[in-house]
């Protein structure tokens, strides 16, 4: 195993290289106040590497951690399953309902679906030919970015009724919705109220969504995991824990699809 040490040409947010048996590895620094040590994880999105380090922490000593670590480092990249891309043909779940892609050049719109059959829930089995489709308008070299637009105005949508429903039960109110494609977590919540989202949720089954809804709306009440927190989800929820543990089993899988 041969491994270097370098930073980054353009450094941003404690953004380090490291090489491992000729590979350049992005590796993203983050200190936390609650670290008492280095923690490495693996990017679903990138495969870079995201090391959680105490504040009072050495870089230096981080970049050495990661180096000696370069092995396990290979290997989670090694392992991470491959890029699904979106284009004609492919089929991904929408909702938790497996959908195939359909390229439209000659129809006008951006994307819209079209039942051919009813679907299965995502993580069961469903054979291709029952799939109901989703159609893209335009160039074939604009699918992906349609569809991914198109994905996110989904999920604003959704996110929003669920928060909504949620902020109102509870008596809260959010200042702000953002959509963004986090690769750490599904959902956060600002000092200043504001719950962001991952728009892949709009690929996970409804009940799943609405989990993380309500836990970031929860959030706005108690930011924290304690007992306070736990209770106004459950109030909201009593059934959430199924919902983590879809995410637990198939969380990973959704950030492989539409790179």
């Amino acid at each position: 195993m041969i491994f270097n040490l370098r930073r980054s040409a353009t450094p941003s947010h404690g953004k380090r290289q490291l090489e491992i048996n000729g590979r350049s590895v992005s590796v993203f620094l983050r200190r936390n106040a609650q670290a008492r040590r280095f923690i490495l994880k693996i990017s679903r999105k990138n495969s870079d590497v995201i090391l959680t380090m105490p504040v009072n922490g050495s870089e230096n000593d981080a970049m050495e951690f990661a180096a000696s670590q370069a092995h396990w480092i290979q290997s989670r990249i090694e392992a991470q399953p491959e890029i699904i891309a979106f284009g004609p043909g492919i089929t991904f779940p929408i909702r938790g309902i497996l959908h195939t892609i359909s390229h439209r050049p000659d129809q006008r719109g951006t994307a819209w679906i079209e039942t051919a059959s009813d679907g299965e829930e995502f993580g069961l089995e469903q054979a291709e030919e029952t799939s109901p489709l989703i159609c893209v308008a335009g160039d074939e070299r604009h699918l992906a970015r349609r569809l991914t637009d198109w994905l996110k105005k989904q999920a604003r949508c959704d996110l929003s009724t669920s928060v909504e429903t949620h902020s109102t039960a509870l008596g809260l109110s959010p200042t702000r919705i953002t959509i963004r494609d986090q690769s750490t977590r599904w959902g956060s919540c600002s000092s200043t109220g504001v719950l962001s989202f991952s728009w892949r949720l709009i690929l996970a089954p409804p009940f799943v969504l609405d989990y993380v809804a309500a836990h970031e709306v929860a959030h706005l009440e108690e930011m924290n995991h304690g007992p306070r927190f736990w209770k106004l989800v459950n109030d909201r929820l009593p059934g959430h824990k199924k919902a983590q543990t879809w995410l637990k089993q198939n969380g990973a899988e959704l950030h492989f699809y539409g790179k």
